[in-house]
């Protein structure tokens, strides 16, 4: 009975967080980010404003999680997802590569919005930290439980060059256009996949030593 009042809890709490990072864009579209209250978002959500402090600490937080929402979750689960015979590298850089440059429809204009104010692209390039936690979980289960160290530190890396790369993404050279609107400059995947090329040695490397001692 625990497990089940834990389980309905925590879909709770999903609902909520969904609720409210969805009500925070709903208003950040069609009143612009600016002539958005935290108190707006919880009105919209039906909830309190305490409530809202609970999921999340701005309005830019909430805005950019219903671009972002679960995504590093999806990278974890992509990595396990490859094949055993496909290298680390190439099952992280791949994984990274398809789970950051697919927002689907939906989410295009939320990005043209993330990208025009400068406070949302720093929340923005900042959310590639939450892909270190689980991207590590999902390394150390293809390498096996052998080394403690050697998934975090390349999961922190790889959240590193990530990071990188949306920050040159969102912000070297980009140009105004009609309406006030900023165009990243380049190509997201290429940016990512440059970043992340000098990570393949060592995470081929760590894979490669784990085929030679795989955990007895």
């Amino acid at each position: 009975m625990r497990t089940g009042r834990t389980g309905l809890r925590e879909q709770k709490k999903q609902a909520t967080r969904k609720a409210l990072r969805e009500a925070a864009l709903r208003l950040a579209l069609t009143r612009g980010p600016e002539n958005v209250r935290v108190d707006d978002i919880a009105e919209a959500a039906g909830v309190s404003p305490r409530t809202y402090n609970n999921y999340f600490s701005s309005r830019e937080q909430a805005i950019v999680a219903a671009v972002t929402a679960e995504r590093e979750a999806r990278v974890a689960a992509a990595v396990t997802a490859r094949p055993a015979d496909v290298g680390l590298a190439r099952a992280v850089v791949d994984a990274i590569v398809e789970q950051y440059t697919d927002p689907g429809e939906r989410h295009r204009e939320a990005l043209l919005l993330i990208t025009a104010r400068p406070a949302l692209r720093d929340v923005f390039v900042d959310t590639a930290g939450a892909i270190e936690d689980p991207l590590a979980d999902a390394i150390t289960r293809r390498l096996g439980d052998t080394d403690p160290h050697t998934p975090r530190v390349l999961a922190a890396s790889v959240a590193a060059a990530v990071r990188v790369a949306l920050h040159h993404w969102v912000r070297a050279g980009t140009t105004p256009v009609a309406g006030g609107l900023v165009v990243p400059s380049g190509s997201l995947p290429d940016l990512l996949r440059a970043t992340l090329a000098p990570l393949a040695p060592a995470l081929d490397a760590a894979g490669a030593r784990a085929r030679r001692h795989p955990p007895r």
